[in-house]
């Protein structure tokens, strides 16, 4: 390989790796829920590292320091946001009542460029096909909109014709795409011996051959097989 290829490839490789490390140590969000500030500092950092692999003559330190130093103050505003609550107000704003009681509040419309193409598109994402029907509905700090129905157009819940339910938690994964997942077998107290005549029952006889199971808290298993002949028509496609 030539050496000005190989040095882009490391440069490449080295600055993947320290991207994947700064963004996970600055937390888990989705590019939606980004505030305006954390928006800017992942778009600097971008461009920063984007200009050493463009340009052999920026050294990788020279293009390291600021990159860290951006992830510092992301920490550090992150966690006076945190603490402080004008701060907060300060960098990501309030959220904004955009209808109250099937009303829309023109001025604060006007006030956050919030036009009513949106407003109805966001209605329409949520199942709500008339603003008569929307109690309150706001716009976060994030861009994105709550909404809450009047009380005669909510879903029907249990609880309002007083129907007791069991408290329900999130399904144990056991096995995935063929590998059992060991730690979540464990946690539920059962062992390989266990899931395997489970499957049995069920006519299957590898783990392989199973493309998901899961426990629920109910203690009923959920296996679903692997399609093999829907694998081979994926492969013959790709």
């Amino acid at each position: 390989m030539p050496v000005n290829a190989a040095a882009a490839v490391t440069r490449t490789l080295t600055f993947y790796a320290v991207l994947l490390f700064l963004l996970r140590i600055m937390g888990k969000r989705e590019i939606g829920a980004l505030s305006p500030f954390d928006l800017v500092v992942t778009i600097m950092i971008a461009e920063l590292a984007a200009l050493p692999m463009e340009n052999p003559d920026i050294s990788v330190i020279d293009a390291l320091v600021p990159i860290f130093t951006l992830t510092a103050a992301e920490i550090a505003v992150s966690f006076l946001t945190l603490k402080s609550e004008t701060m907060r107000i300060l960098l990501t704003g309030t959220p904004t009542v955009i209808i109250r009681g099937g009303e829309i509040i023109e001025s604060e419309m006007r006030r956050t460029r919030y036009n009513l193409a949106d407003l109805m598109m966001q209605l329409r994402l949520k199942g709500i096909s008339s603003i008569a029907d929307v109690e309150v509905a706001v716009l976060e700090t994030n861009g994105e909109l709550s909404v809450i129905p009047k009380s005669q157009r909510r879903p029907l819940a249990p609880a309002d014709i007083g129907v007791e339910t069991e408290p329900e938690g999130l399904p144990l994964v056991l096995i995935v795409d063929g590998v059992v997942n060991k730690a979540n077998l464990r946690y539920a107290g059962l062992d390989s011996d266990w899931l395997i005549a489970q499957l049995r029952e069920r006519n299957i006889e590898s783990v392989e051959d199973v493309l998901l199971a899961s426990l629920d808290t109910a203690g009923r298993l959920f296996v679903q097989r692997k399609n093999r002949s829907g694998r081979r028509r994926h492969a013959d496609i790709l």
